[in-house]
């Protein structure tokens, strides 16, 4: 399905192989100077049934091509939504459904995000989120609905053989946190996130 909105606040708005998963695209309006985009309308978003409260901005920049950061998520009561933009270089974003309950438990879909692109990655709660990058000094942004809260924080390990993602990218040749790497598989993990309960 695709939504798009107009004048200057104009978004592409393309579901994935997982329904709340979303691919945004705003419109890029550009002359010889480069080009104006609006990358986010609460009020464009309502319009098109995706009325989020983004109440933080979070940053990172990775100075190696196969950085990975992931498999993360929050826990209820501080779940988090996210909205993610690069605005240099490029990612492979992948995000997991774990709501038990859901028909799509376990199943992922993932997304190249880039600065060239312009597009965007929306992740509802319950979903894990991660992200490999696919350049050097890539600089990549997003907006979460609600604080950050290190008591709530937690992942399963990217290469976990039950999801089977397909990174791009070998073990060795991954570059990743020592937090990153002590992430427990999904088998040995319980998930905080119920089907239907909004997280």
């Amino acid at each position: 399905m695709r939504l798009t909105g107009t004048g200057r606040s104009g978004m592409d708005i393309v579901e994935t192989a997982l329904a709340e998963v979303k691919i945004l695209t705003p419109r890029r309006f550009g002359d010889q100077r480069g080009f104006f985009s609006e990358s986010w309308s609460r009020r464009v978003m309502a319009d098109a049934g995706l009325d989020f409260d983004f109440v933080q901005d979070n940053e990172s920049l990775s100075a190696a091509m196969g950085t990975l950061r992931g498999l993360h998520y929050q826990a209820p009561p501080f779940a988090q939504a996210k909205l993610v933009r690069v605005v240099r270089g490029a990612i492979m974003d992948v995000a997991v459904d774990v709501r038990v309950g859901s028909p799509d438990y376990g199943r992922w879909v993932k997304a190249e995000i880039s600065a060239e692109n312009g597009a965007q990655i929306l992740i509802p709660r319950g979903f894990l989120h991660g992200f490999v990058t696919l350049a050097e000094d890539t600089h990549v942004l997003y907006k979460a609905d609600n604080f950050y809260s290190a008591e709530c924080d937690g992942g399963v390990v990217w290469d976990d053989v039950d999801l089977g993602i397909d990174w791009g990218f070998s073990p060795d040749e991954v570059v990743l946190s020592d937090k990153d790497q002590r992430l427990p598989k999904l088998t040995k993990w319980t998930s905080p996130f119920v089907y239907g309960d909004g997280a």
